[in-house]
Order: C-alpha cells, then sequence, then structure tokens
C-alpha cells in the first residue's frame, strides 16, 4: 500500500504548506514557474517547504523527490476529495485516456514523470487530492530508487492502475 505517512510527514502540515500557498501568492507563482525541480531548489518557496516536512526530505536524492513534491502540488488549485488516479478517469471521458495513463506509469526518468504528472494536474484542471498525488509521487521516486516491492500488490503502477480502471466506464 502507499505510505500514507508520507515518508515521516504529516498530512496536517503538509495541507498546511499547501492552504498556505493561498496567502503567499508569490511563492505559489514562483514554484509554478519551476520547469523542473532543479529549478524549485533555488526558490525561497521550496526552502519554506522544507520547514513543513521532515528534515530527511532534504537529504542527498530526497531533495530533488522534495522538490518535485512542492513544485506539483503548487500547480493544484482545488484539493478533491477522490485519489489522484482516480480522477484521471472520472467523467463520461476520462481526463486522462488510457494511453496517456499508462505512459505515466511507465515514466522511466525523475523528469519524465514529472512533466507526465504536471500534464495530468494540468488535464484535471488543477482538482487534484493533494495527499493522494504526494503520496505517489513519493512513492514513484522509492520505486525509482530502491527498486519495486517484491508485491506486485504494493507497486504504484499497480494501486494506480487498479482505482484508474475501477473508476473508468466501459
Amino acid at each position: 500500500m502507499v505510505d500514507t505517512r508520507l515518508h515521516g510527514a504529516d498530512p496536517a502540515s503538509l495541507m498546511a504548506w499547501w492552504h498556505a500557498l493561498e496567502d503567499h501568492r508569490g511563492e505559489r507563482a514562483r514554484l509554478r514557474r519551476a520547469a523542473t525541480p532543479d529549478d524549485a531548489l533555488l526558490t525561497d518557496a521550496f526552502f519554506h517547504f522544507l520547514q513543513r516536512v521532515p528534515e530527511s526530505w532534504a537529504q542527498g536524492d530526497r531533495l530533488y523527490t522534495a522538490a518535485s513534491v512542492a513544485t506539483l502540488l503548487s500547480h493544484v488549485r482545488t484539493d478533491d476529495k477522490q485519489s489522484f488516479a482516480k480522477a484521471l478517469a472520472s467523467g463520461d471521458k476520462p481526463a486522462m485516456s488510457e494511453l496517456r495513463f499508462r505512459q505515466l506509469l511507465k515514466s522511466r526518468s525523475p523528469e519524465e514523470f514529472f512533466r507526465r504528472t504536471l500534464r495530468a494536474i494540468r488535464l484535471l484542471d488543477g482538482k487534484v487530492n493533494v495527499v493522494s498525488l504526494a503520496q505517489g509521487i513519493l512513492h514513484w521516486h522509492q520505486e525509482y530508487h530502491f527498486g519495486p516491492d517484491a508485491n506486485p500488490r504494493n507497486r504504484l503502477g499497480m494501486i494506480w492502475a487498479r482505482e484508474y480502471y475501477s473508476q473508468l466506464k466501459a
């Protein structure tokens, strides 16, 4: 299953940071202008984000992952109730086609995953479950760096596919 602890972060503190972006529109704008997570690393907005998450997020390869989370969440306009993958399949015509969804799942690099996830957020007009998205980003990076779980049911691709296809209308 997806780590509901967000790799040590409290979902409430993550949500509080995201809500605070509404009052700090300049910070949101700086994160949204970042074309890559590397660009976000150089902003004050990212350092404010790091103050809300566990110190471990700022170490080694996790720093890039944290920048991905902060940058992608800055594009979320409205927190949705349904999971990220379910939202992609919702409606009479899914926001994301099956082909694009499979491409997202098969992303081969952090940069490719970032671009495809950003596209998915835009397809949803920024209406995304903040915690679900953050969990998915963290899960993807965990699998990228350390390999997938031995149990296929615990892999992000399987979790998202189950949610997407259960929501998809035949």
